[in-house]
């Protein structure tokens, strides 16, 4: 999943889908309707609604609320906290510190501990990146506890894994999806992935994509020349892909801005930054840092073209958040970023998607995106029509609720 967002302040940029949403003051003014989420305390008979709530216990990376670290599936985990509410499940939070999903000791035995003090039978929803690396301590529970697993990203697919280190936590996230009763997944395309690569019964696996805020529409910078990378700075963005693009496109007008956290892999920053000043570019390519609030809904509305290279996402809420202000996309064909692109109701494509590793065609793009000026209004305007045909984070919680919903009244006993 893209990393970066679209959440109730406070809200960061980052790394899928990913982690990394959001509804700070905006930058710009906009008639549009806002999606809120919904809260049980603006519905009538809400005193009633309140003592009629389930009870969802989340667990999550510690991390989860760090500015300095955002990312997709941070975002994603804090706003559907927020709307689950509003569908009838109180969520009881349960951050575990750990350098997840190959944690220290010390953080194994606290998620086991903070999973043995529930009563059995309670609905348990685990962000996958704590789950999926310890089997042994969650498939024990799959025995007593409603368990659900959220996969923002299949483990194995991080970008720069040693080959042994990727097969050791691919099989101990199969053990883990295996074992218990619902699997939710962010996107279509992923869904398919999990059953496909994982040999999962397909009725266990759900889908409950990413909402997107409808934001005021980006005013853009001269309509053409700003372009906009938002996602956290590490291999499997691939923003020197992005470097080395625009390095063959240096006779174009262009100035790009990089939002998104510069601490998760500080050696691939350090290459970052050698590559651009190696190419000359270190006054028209700035990495920003992560962003939230003003600063970032200020990056949007001066972007022109949102430009995203990864590797990998599951879905991609960066490119949502920029098409909620209707900004079109250039993005690599890979996973579920096509989805996040779609389809505007008249079926206009909103977006332009590449091959991954191919900088040339990417230059191609670019070259054509300043050149042709019917293909920028085209893509313009595909991108309002779509930016208006997007579901909000209320059906994201609705899905959610309806895999909880749906979970066994007894827990699926392990093998």
């Amino acid at each position: 999943m893209t990393d970066a967002l679209t959440e109730p302040a406070p809200r960061a940029a980052a790394d899928t889908p990913p982690r990394a949403a959001d509804t700070e003051p905006r930058a710009a003014a906009d008639t549009a309707p806002r999606q809120v989420p919904v809260r049980p305390a603006a519905l009538p008979g809400a005193d009633t609604l309140r003592m009629s709530l389930r009870t969802v216990h989340f667990v999550l990376p510690g991390g989860v609320d760090d500015p300095a670290a955002p990312s997709g599936g941070n975002a994603y985990d804090r706003r559907v906290c927020l709307d689950l509410p509003g569908f009838g499940w109180q969520v009881h939070r349960l951050p575990v510190a750990g350098s997840w999903p190959r944690p220290e000791a010390a953080a194994r035995a606290e998620l086991a501990r903070a999973l043995g003090e529930l009563p059995d039978g309670s609905v348990v929803m685990l962000d996958g990146l704590v789950a999926c690396g310890v089997p042994e301590v969650v498939v024990p529970e799959a025995g007593r506890l409603r368990l659900a697993v959220l996969v923002h990203l299949p483990l194995a697919d991080e970008t720069g894994l040693p080959p042994a280190t990727a097969a050791e936590l691919d099989a101990r996230e199969r053990a883990v999806l295996r074992a218990v009763p619902a699997v939710i997944a962010t996107s279509d395309w992923a869904v398919r992935r999990l059953v496909a690569h994982h040999g999962l019964d397909p009725e266990r696996v759900h889908a409950a994509a990413p909402g997107a805020d409808i934001a005021p529409l980006a005013s853009g910078t001269d309509g053409v020349s700003r372009l906009l990378c938002v996602a956290a700075v590490t291999p499997r963005k691939g923003q020197h892909r992005l470097v080395e693009a625009l390095a063959s496109v240096t006779d174009l007008p262009w100035s790009c801005v990089c939002v998104g956290g510069l601490t998760q892999d500080p050696e691939y920053v350090a290459r970052l930054r050698a590559l651009i000043d190696g190419h000359g570019l270190t006054g028209r390519i700035h990495l920003a840092g992560p962003q939230s609030g003003a600063a970032l809904d200020a990056s949007y509305a001066a972007a022109d073209l949102m430009v995203l290279m990864s590797y990998a996402e599951t879905y991609g809420m960066a490119v949502t958040e920029a098409l909620a202000r209707g900004i079109p996309v250039l993005a690599t064909d890979v996973g579920g970023l096509p989805e996040a692109v779609g389809r505007a109701p008249d079926g206009g494509v909103p977006g332009i998607l590449v091959p991954p590793e191919d900088p040339a065609a990417l230059a191609a793009e670019l070259r054509g995106w300043f050149g042709e000026a019917d293909v920028r209004r085209r893509l313009k305007a595909a991108a309002r029509r779509r930016r208006a045909a997007l579901d909000g984070w209320a059906t994201t919680a609705r899905s959610l609720a309806g895999v909880l919903s749906r979970l066994p009244g007894e827990p699926r006993r392990a093998a």
